[in-house]
């Protein structure tokens, strides 16, 4: 400006200006100095302003969490923050304006400040360099502390470059867990492009659970792993809506195309810079497989395959609904096996299990398609019969499965032969609900096996009151054995011979508090069912020694053995028990047994009884000549004695058949060196016929009926003061 004023006045001191002129020439050289002044000020004034703006600036960078460098088109430091020096703190003292960067690399390679240059230094710092000037260049650079730096670089208008660094050690880190995480994880997971699905990395566990190599997997999407079926809903699966298929199962397909089921948990991940999708594919087929198992066992059972009670219930309630519609009927049928314990007793639960297994076989062949078979538990099974709108139908099929259950079955090279009986109960007739139908059924199904078993009977009502009062027996024969309610009363031996007692039979009697005593042929039973037998038995045998024990010593001691008690098992420690715990000597105590026990398992049966015999107790065949096979079973096992049934000695006064008999059974006896025992007998005229034939011993109310172990001393005292009779 100043140049410019004195151009003018130049040229307002021309020769040809005027006077006037010469005057504005010296009034402008007079105040030259105080333009001057004022121009001069006004340019310190933008320097400092343009200082205060760069400390401002340099202020803003350093206050950036990255670090900030400005390079000029020659690679010169123009600028940089705190942040930058930093970060490269071994190099800082180098950073100086004007200074080039290739220098400052030059020097840290030199000092080890990069550790990927050692061994290719002056490539690795040509390769530095010329990358510096790629627009938008982003890499990662280590360096000697261990650390990781991103740089990011930008071309400027005037060639210059502004650069960015992140010290990203830290996220380093974290990818090289997630990876170590990624690869040792054994579930199989994968990462793929969010933006095509395209599968980029996948674990070990991936590619060894599915079958496929890795460069195999590059090629293939998220997709590529679904059954087809599961296309529909997969772009919201892998789409960030992951959440609401949360625990849903998908197909997947393997290297091979066998399908598994997955629950695929997914999230957003970026890998390097690229959004991606981290995804884990967790195999459920066998829990899937266990989970339908376990719903199936839910409903049907384990054993036989048939519905259980649960399922029969269901399906029951499902058709009778259908009947309200369709006006149709329904029958129930509740079928039982007859003496099954008896068979899983003396052959053992997994010949009762292969049996069980074969008759529900065979109850299901003898359905139609819209039926059903269950098992209800034990040995008892129920069919519902669909469309059952004739009573004729329903016996129909009542009748075949009772005669398909009597053909012989083969267990573990056995033939065994079962009977079964059915309770029947129709819809709408005996009930419309599925409880109401089920209960009516099983009161049916009682008064089939109290007709004689092996049969079918329809619900009536008045079966109600009789199996309520059944039921009322059992509980009460519960109670009693319980309580002691049951006592053993003793009948007395005679020996015809001599008449002489020889010693007592021990019978149990129940004095029931309602009904007076109860017989035996009415409770036996019922315990026998009930399996409450095994019990009394011992009872009634420990008791019983007990009492024994304190009679004479010549007085013998008869215990009858019910055929459940062998199947029970434990019979020889029982009866060693018995006496040991007593003191009675074995020689007085005689075991009781009928041929029903040799017809079931007769070997296994024969042996126990040796066992027990060489303990020295006495073996007695009870209810001889009732039976099919009596003299084999002789030939088998040599008793000690054989009672003739008072069936036989009723019929001595009512002709010759019972006589002949007799007679044969004294000759048997005889020869084989056994001892005969007639039971029964009620008059003088039986007494002096069996002695007369030769039998041994009598029994039967001519003498006393059984009576009270209190009242045992008594029976001996009358017996003895009658004539002809002694204590032997």
């Amino acid at each position: 400006m100043a140049h410019e004023l004195l151009r003018k006045s130049q040229i307002s001191m021309a020769p040809d200006a005027t006077r006037p002129s010469r005057l504005r020439t010296r009034r402008l050289l007079s105040a030259m100095p105080k333009r001057l002044k004022r121009d001069d000020d006004e340019v310190m004034q933008r320097l400092e302003r343009a200082e205060a703006t760069n400390r401002q600036l340099r202020e803003a960078i350093d206050m950036l969490p990255q670090g900030v460098v400005v390079l000029d088109s020659d690679g010169r430091y123009v600028l940089w923050n705190q942040q930058y020096a930093d970060i490269y703190k071994k190099s800082a003292d180098l950073f100086e304006i004007g200074v080039r960067l290739e220098d400052t690399l030059r020097i840290g390679v030199a000092r080890g400040d990069y550790p990927e240059a050692r061994g290719r230094e002056e490539q690795w710092i040509a390769e530095r360099v010329r990358r510096l000037y790629q627009p938008k260049d982003r890499h990662e650079q280590w360096i000697s502390d261990g650390r990781c730096i991103l740089i990011d670089e930008r071309l400027t208008t005037d060639g210059g470059v502004v650069g960015l660094r992140v010290d990203i050690s830290e996220l380093k880190e974290r990818e090289a867990s997630f990876r170590m995480l990624f690869e040792a994880n054994p579930v199989p997971m994968f990462v793929a492009r969010r933006e095509d699905k395209v599968i980029l990395s996948a674990n070990r566990a991936a590619l060894r659970h599915y079958g496929f190599a890795l460069e195999d997997l590059h090629t293939k999407t998220l997709f590529d792993l679904h059954h087809p079926d599961d296309h529909q809903n997969l772009d919201s699966l892998y789409d960030g809506r992951a959440e609401q298929f949360a625990g849903q199962t998908w197909r997947h397909l393997k290297a091979d195309k066998t399908s598994i089921d997955v629950a695929i948990y997914s999230s957003s991940i970026t890998q390097g810079q690229t959004p991606a999708i981290l995804f884990a594919a967790i195999d459920i087929t066998e829990r899937k497989a266990a989970e339908a198992k376990v719903a199936y066992l839910a409903h049907h059972d384990a054993l036989t395959g048939l519905a259980n009670r649960v399922f029969l219930r269901k399906r029951l309630n499902d058709m009778l609904m259908s009947r309200k519609r369709s006006g149709t009927g329904v029958a129930v049928l509740c079928i039982d096996l007859d003496n099954f314990k008896i068979i899983n007793d003396s052959m053992g639960h997994a010949a009762g299990d292969s049996l069980l297994q074969q008759l529900s076989e065979r109850i299901q062949g003898t359905l139609r398609k819209d039926d059903m078979a269950a098992r209800l538990g034990g040995d008892e099974f129920a069919v519902v019969l669909a469309n059952a709108n004739h009573a004729v139908e329903v016996s129909s099929v009542a009748q075949r499965i009772i005669d398909v259950l009597r053909e012989p079955f083969r267990v573990d090279d056995h033939t065994i032969n079962v009977t079964a009986s059915v309770g029947i109960a129709l819809c709408p007739s005996d009930g419309e609900e599925a409880e109401v139908l089920l209960k009516n059924a099983d009161l049916a199904l009682y008064q089939a096996k109290e007709d004689g078993k092996g049969c079918y009977r329809y619900f009536e009502a008045e079966m109600n009151v009789r199996v309520q009062a059944r039921r009322k027996i059992e509980a009460d024969l519960h109670q009693a054995f319980l309580n002691g309610g049951l006592e053993i009363h003793y009948q007395p031996l005679v020996s015809l011979s001599s008449r002489e007692v020889s010693g007592f039979e021990a019978l149990l009697r129940w004095p029931h508090p309602e009904r007076g005593y109860i017989p035996p042929s009415e409770f036996i039973p019922i315990a026998e069912e009930c399996g409450l037998i095994g019990s009394i038995t011992d009872f009634v045998l420990q008791r019983a020694c007990h009492d024994a024990a304190r009679w004479p010593k010549k007085a013998r001691l008869a215990v009858n053995m019910s055929p459940q008690r062998f199947r029970i098992g434990n019979v020889f420690n029982a009866v060693s028990d018995a006496l040991r715990s007593s003191g009675l000597e074995p020689g007085r105590l005689e075991l009781e047994i009928t041929e029903a026990l040799l017809l079931e398992n007769s070997e296994s049966v024969l042996t126990i009884l040796h066992a027990i015999r060489g303990l020295g107790v006495r073996i007695s065949m009870d209810d001889f000549g009732t039976g099919y096979s009596s003299l084999s079973y002789l030939r088998m096992f040599p008793f000690d004695k054989i009672k003739i049934d008072g069936s036989f000695v009723r019929g001595i006064g009512f002709g010759n058949e019972s006589q002949a008999i007799i007679r044969a059974i004294m000759g048997l006896g005889s020869s084989l060196g056994m001892t005969i025992t007639a039971e029964g007998i009620e008059t003088e005229s039986e007494q002096e016929f069996l002695r007369a034939v030769g039998c041994d011993e009598g029994q039967g109310f001519l003498y006393s009926k059984a009576r009270p172990v209190t009242e045992v001393p008594e029976i001996l005292d009358t017996l003895n003061q009658q004539s002809q009779f002694r204590l032997v």
